[in-house]
């Protein structure tokens, strides 16, 4: 059996401490970087994503004259086909609007269904208490309808100024 040295001893010691003393200075390192690195990369998206927001969604009559514009310009349309276009493109919107009507309409009938359902199948005390929940959500609903039309949920949209709104539940 060998007998190690006080000297051979020492020399392992600072060599062991220097190992993990360059292990943790690598380690934090790395450390440093990811948390870095991450707080870098989600203010840059979440600026990013607050400024697309933030603008408001683009007028669709401005986007028909310039889809119109467009096309005249890349396929060379004559004055009769630009007309044609324009009869085209307001068909369309007013047939969009006709399904959005229709679809609105059909959506408050199947919220009327619902609810009919659900109190058919309440008792007295449980149709009132259902009827002071279904005000508070209302009440909720109209509150955050008002933010939601003020400034958005981060900018104007479906709710927004001039925006359309989708039917919900009734009233």
């Amino acid at each position: 059996m060998s007998v190690i040295r006080r000297d051979e001893l020492s020399m392992l010691k600072s060599k062991f401490s220097a190992a993990v003393s360059l292990l943790l200075v690598f380690m934090s390192g790395a450390l440093i970087g990811a948390v870095g690195y991450r707080l870098y990369t989600v203010k840059s998206v979440s600026s990013t994503a607050n400024t697309a927001a933030l603008r408001p969604p683009p007028d669709p009559e401005e986007v028909r004259k310039r889809l119109i514009s467009d096309m005249r310009t890349r396929l060379s349309l004559d004055e009769q086909q630009v007309v044609q276009l324009e009869k085209i493109y307001a068909d369309t919107r007013q047939r969009f609007e006709g399904l959005h009507a229709k679809a609105n309409a059909e959506t408050r009938e199947l919220w009327d269904n619902q609810t009919t359902q659900i109190r058919a199948i309440l008792n007295k005390d449980q149709l009132a208490k259902h009827e002071q929940w279904r005000a508070e959500r209302d009440a909720e609903r109209k509150k955050n309808r008002q933010r939601f039309d003020q400034k958005g949920p981060g900018g104007p949209g479906l709710g927004g100024p001039g925006g359309r709104r989708m039917p919900g539940p009734p009233q």
